[in-house]
């Protein structure tokens, strides 16, 4: 989505999309994302982890005033259990089965976050990869997309988040901008990995156990297109 500064920004299905975090939008981007039909934001971030930086374009708050924002975070990283399985924080879909065990009641609240927005709905976290790409595999299963259609949004949010590390204003703490051939195995491995998780897990049946109800679940799957 080519919403001004934002980073690693991807329509999932109908009027949900996904992003990297939000303090990267200018006001330009902001319009846009309205102009789109956006409403809605979801935070998947923990309280911690939300402050702007020095880089982040200043936005009035008049030009955020027709959002809507909602903080569903998708982990407690206070959990020891989650603390040691993800090293140093949720980065390979070779864990989100774990996240789904430990915390099924905040992913459900996620879900039942997309059901109550109201119009177009972007879902984002940090880099718009790993929380964002568990949210978006779930989603894509719920609108019936195809292996190679989930395997393909979360490479492409891989590629997305690399690109931005090659000249990003803030290093991150621990990851930079990979070459074609340290990247191009972990794009193969992680979509692997991911197809793993979103298969096994039966979207719809875990969010009826975990508490999201049949008309949310069914106002979710209007929401994809579906």
């Amino acid at each position: 989505m080519e919403w001004d500064g934002a980073v690693n920004a991807w329509h999932v299905a109908g009027d949900v999309y996904r992003m990297g975090r939000r303090e990267w939008l200018t006001e330009a981007g902001w319009r846009q994302a309205y102009r789109h039909g956006i409403r809605t934001v979801i935070d998947l971030r923990n309280e911690t982890e939300i402050r702007r930086r020095e880089t982040d374009p200043p936005v009035a708050p008049a030009a955020l005033a027709g959002f809507d924002v909602v903080m569903a975070p998708t982990e407690d990283p206070g959990n020891a259990e989650f603390r040691a399985l993800c090293v140093p924080y949720l980065n390979d879909p070779a864990s989100y089965a774990d996240n789904a065990r430990l915390f099924p009641d905040l992913l459900a609240g996620v879900f039942k976050a997309v059901a109550a927005a109201g119009g177009g709905v972007v879902i984002h976290c940090s880099a718009g990869r790993d929380r964002s790409g568990m949210i978006a595999a779930m989603l894509q299963d719920l609108a019936g997309h195809s292996d190679e259609a989930i395997v393909r949004g979360y490479q492409r949010s891989m590629r997305g988040i690399n690109e931005h590390h090659r000249d990003a204003a803030v290093p991150h703490p621990h990851e930079r901008f990979l070459p074609d051939a340290v990247l191009l195995p972990l794009l193969e491995s992680r979509g692997e990995s991911l197809l793993e998780f979103v298969r096994s897990l039966n979207t719809a049946d875990y969010l009826i156990r975990h508490g999201v109800t049949s008309g949310e679940l069914a106002t979710i799957v209007a929401k994809l297109g579906r």
